[in-house]
């Protein structure tokens, strides 16, 4: 019931978005041959004729669109006649073009407003986050530490927490023994052992039988991460540039937890430097605890990349009972999701997102219905508003085949006092077209993944 709301949800975004260019092109009295929902690919489910106008309703139900007389090459319609798209000024043009973007904007707006308004309250879109429980029996590090139930988490290596996912992304990145390490610790090692062992020959390999003082392990380097790798918009970069072998790594196993180790196989005081300085990356807390804010011990997560805790996200909203205060927050709420939307969107341009982590319409209706049956209606509701500003954003984008190519087009237009030839604005019309359908495709593939592999 749920993926069904989700889908009449988008299935609404889609109708808004053309019923915009629907209305505004009666408006200035052109004529609409076709109303689609869907794209024109494979089966027809409906049709009929109202009017001037044939709606439809196609199978594939990804899209939608307005056709013009001027799209049909076998039109009766003369071509001088006003009712023709092409023969109205470039401004009622533009207007018609930009008026799905601009529905779809109203209807963000209108969502989120109706929202604060019915639910007296909207996310903040910040998070509190709590220990709920300590579980030394996964992770025993934690007997040595000072955590209790209740305390609220407030940074993670000095950095501040913002997301709920921040505290999984900084252990799963600073789990024991990750195979990897860098020359500078090596080298820190490497003088250790040699000031504990002098009689050792440190250029060749060590004697069977030899036994060999450890120093005590210093840490590798706290993990910091910044807003576009907590946002998953960016790729986490590490110092380290040695990798162990898979003698390396038998050998770091061997060593781990000793001060004293008698050499048994052909290693050299290199090896024992490298075996050593795979070994853990600390994880800073600071909590806060009856009004004051306490460091916690250095925390080692397990091999796993665990801490052990069970935590509890508290999202903040603001309260919505006036009219001044549902007009604010839904100005706060769409600006601040309009802004991770470009953000995201530029991250994505710049090739910081792979192709693989693009998702659509699938995933969306998926999540979308995860959050209608687990947080409620009114979730899934600013969830529709979010996409509809996302619907908006992408058609305006300056690409042929969307509405914003289109705009680029009368652009061209204005500046050089005559239309772009037919035949150009075809070819390049339909070469992106076909680009967006593969892109298409693409994201849907994805999406179908990441349903089989439970990835959301």
């Amino acid at each position: 019931m749920n993926l069904i709301i989700m889908l009449l949800l988008i299935s609404v975004l889609i109708i808004v978005h053309e019923l915009g260019h629907f209305l505004s092109a009666r408006f200035f009295k052109i004529k609409v041959d076709k109303f689609g929902i869907g794209l024109p690919i494979g089966p027809t489910l409906y049709e009929k004729q109202i009017g001037d106008t044939k709606f439809l309703i196609h199978a594939f139900l990804l899209g939608g669109y307005v056709s013009f007389p001027d799209d049909d090459e076998n039109c009766t319609l003369p071509k001088w006649s006003p009712l023709r798209f092409e023969n109205k000024p470039i401004y009622q043009r533009a207007i018609v073009i930009a008026s799905g973007v601009i529905a779809n904007v109203l209807a963000a707006y209108i969502l989120v407003f109706l929202t604060a308004s019915m639910w007296g309250k909207l996310p903040l879109n910040s998070y509190d986050m709590f220990i709920e429980k300590i579980l030394p029996e996964i992770n025993q590090e934690l007997k040595t530490t000072d955590l209790k139930p209740g305390d609220k988490l407030l940074k993670i290596n000095g950095t501040k927490i913002e997301y709920p996912t921040d505290l999984n992304i900084f252990a799963s990145l600073s789990k024991k023994h990750d195979n990897e390490t860098n020359s500078q610790l090596v080298n820190y090692h490497y003088n250790e052992l040699k000031k504990l062992n002098p009689s050792i020959n440190d250029e060749g390999v060590i004697k069977n039988g030899t036994k060999v003082i450890l120093p005590e392990i210093k840490p590798e380097e706290q993990i910091k991460l910044n807003k576009d790798i907590k946002l998953g918009v960016g790729k986490y970069k590490s110092k380290d540039d040695v990798t162990l072998t898979p003698g390396l790594i038998e050998l770091r196993n061997k060593i781990e937890n000793k001060k004293i180790y008698k050499i048994d196989g052909n290693y050299t005081m290199t090896d024992l430097a490298i075996a050593l300085s795979d070994n853990y990356h600390p994880i800073y807390l600071t909590v806060l605890r009856d009004n004051k804010e306490i460091n916690i011990k250095p925390i080692i997560p397990t091999e796993d990349g665990i801490i052990g805790i069970e935590k509890k996200i508290v999202e903040n909203y603001a309260q919505t009972k006036t009219l001044k205060d549902k007009f604010i927050y839904t100005n706060k709420y769409l600006y601040e999701n309009t802004y991770m939307m470009l953000y995201g969107l530029g991250k994505m341009f710049t090739g910081n997102v792979p192709i693989k982590d693009l998702h659509g319409i699938v995933a969306i209706t998926k999540i979308g219905s995860d959050i209608i049956e687990y947080q409620g209606l009114f979730k899934g509701i600013l969830l529709t508003a979010v996409i509809s500003l996302n619907l908006a954003i992408i058609n305006i984008l300056p690409i042929p085949a969307l509405d914003g190519g289109h705009l680029l087009f009368l652009a061209i237009e204005k500046i050089k006092g005559q239309k772009v030839k037919e035949k150009t604005l075809n070819m390049v019309s339909n070469i992106c077209f076909l680009l967006l359908i593969v892109l298409m495709l693409v994201v849907i593939f994805n999406d179908i993944l990441g349903l089989l592999t439970n990835k959301f």
